[in-house]
């Protein structure tokens, strides 16, 4: 989520003229990149309870992006926030 708001902001401060440049300098594909800035689709209130996510010490983070690409998907924030309450409760119930 931090990736895909300073990405935008180098976009918007006109540091990469395009979603290409920054796929060349992070040296990752163009979909990559296109998967990392659709998390700014996601409800404002989710992007925030994201970014405060405590840190993983030990394993695999549950909540990774792949995971919140359908949610990200969906157009409307009141359904975002269903999904997200249910995979935020399987995230809760991890620890």
């Amino acid at each position: 989520m931090a990736l895909a708001i300073h990405f935008q902001e180098l976009l918007q401060e006109g540091v990469v003229e395009d979603q290409s440049d920054l796929a060349r300098l992070s040296h990752v594909t163009q979909p990559r990149i296109t998967q990392i800035m659709n998390l700014l689709l996601l409800a404002p209130e989710i992007q925030e309870e994201i970014l405060h996510l405590p840190k993983v010490s030990e394993g695999k983070d549950p909540i990774h992006e792949k995971l919140l690409r359908p949610i990200a998907a969906e157009v409307s924030f009141l359904k975002q926030h269903e999904t997200w309450n249910s995979i935020r409760q399987i995230y809760i119930a991890t620890r």
